[in-house]
């Protein structure tokens, strides 16, 4: 027979296991609430990646077999010059696509007036770059993005290349890229058409390029950074020599920071590609020092 003593023991094994219960599925529903992925806010940043001096020493080969070349790097003499730089993009991600907008302008000349002859002109960098590129966030590993890559750019000059004619040029590019890691920036491989305004009789071309963008903090205050591309033509104009069969693009800098967003540090650039008119190819190498401005802009 059941005394009280049993009765009560009874009673408090049974609250004792409701409460139990309780606060076990409690737990579980709090779980599986916080196992529901919360898409990340949408960011808008105005980005001024650089706004540069170059000085640098600069090395130019075969410039005379490119000097109808609209590309105003393989035309240069060799010399030591002063360029300005200016990079910004605006920048817009969501949880499934990063967005930019942005333009690049670069401009250097030299001016050389030796005694008893006329001024000498050389203008050794020239160009501007207006772009929007698009990319999906498809997968995520780690730090970095996969996806697809849609580009749209208009380039062109401040002013024409000498005897040559102004650099005119819609260029579109569709592919994949690995994007916004810790390290690369963009990695990307695209197919590239272009459309040629630069001569009277307007050319459209097609292409294979990759290109890249890659920073690392050494430590604090010092970056290491990288970008470029390599883009090979596979149809271009049957009349225009000056057409490239293929153009390499690549940079490399250290930045060091001197106080707030300044920064000074070495720099190396390297230019090659190949016209159809001359056996010969054209190259640049440029080895000097850059101090620039740098900051990012909330603007959402």
């Amino acid at each position: 027979m059941f005394n009280k003593n049993s009765l009560f023991l009874i009673a408090g094994l049974f609250l004792t296991s409701n409460i139990a219960l309780g606060q076990t599925s409690s737990s579980d529903m709090q779980n599986e609430s916080s196992d529901v992925a919360v898409a990340a806010p949408s960011t808008l940043k105005a980005n001024l990646r650089r706004a540069a001096l170059e000085v640098s020493s600069v090395n130019v080969s075969n410039a005379k077999a490119y000097e109808n070349s609209p590309i105003t790097e393989f035309s240069a003499d060799s010399q030591t010059l002063i360029k300005g730089v200016f990079d910004f993009v605006l920048e817009y991600n969501q949880d499934k696509l990063r967005w930019n907008n942005g333009l690049f302008m670069e401009y250097g000349k030299t001016k050389i007036k030796p005694a008893g002859e006329p001024t000498e002109t050389n203008e050794n960098s020239d160009k501007i770059l207006l772009f929007s590129d698009y990319a999906y966030k498809a997968y995520k590993y780690d730090t970095i993005y996969f996806g697809p890559l849609l580009n749209i750019e208009y380039q062109t000059e401040f002013t024409r290349n000498a005897d040559a004619p102004r650099n005119k040029v819609f260029r579109g590019k569709a592919g994949i890229t690995l994007f916004d890691g810790t390290i690369v920036k963009d990695l990307y491989i695209v197919a590239v058409g272009e459309y040629d305004m630069t001569y009277s009789e307007h050319v459209s071309k097609m292409a294979g390029e990759i290109g890249w963008r890659f920073e690392y903090d050494v430590r604090e205050g010092v970056k290491l950074s990288t970008d470029g591309y390599y883009r090979d033509y596979f149809s271009y104009s049957q009349y225009i020599g000056t057409d490239l069969k293929y153009d390499l693009n690549a940079k490399a800098r250290m930045d060091v920071k001197l106080f707030g967003n300044f920064t000074m540090g070495p720099y190396i650039s390297y230019r090659q590609g190949k016209a159809r008119e001359t056996s010969v190819t054209g190259r640049n190498i440029g080895i000097g020092i850059s101090l620039g401005y740098n900051n990012v802009y909330d603007l959402k």
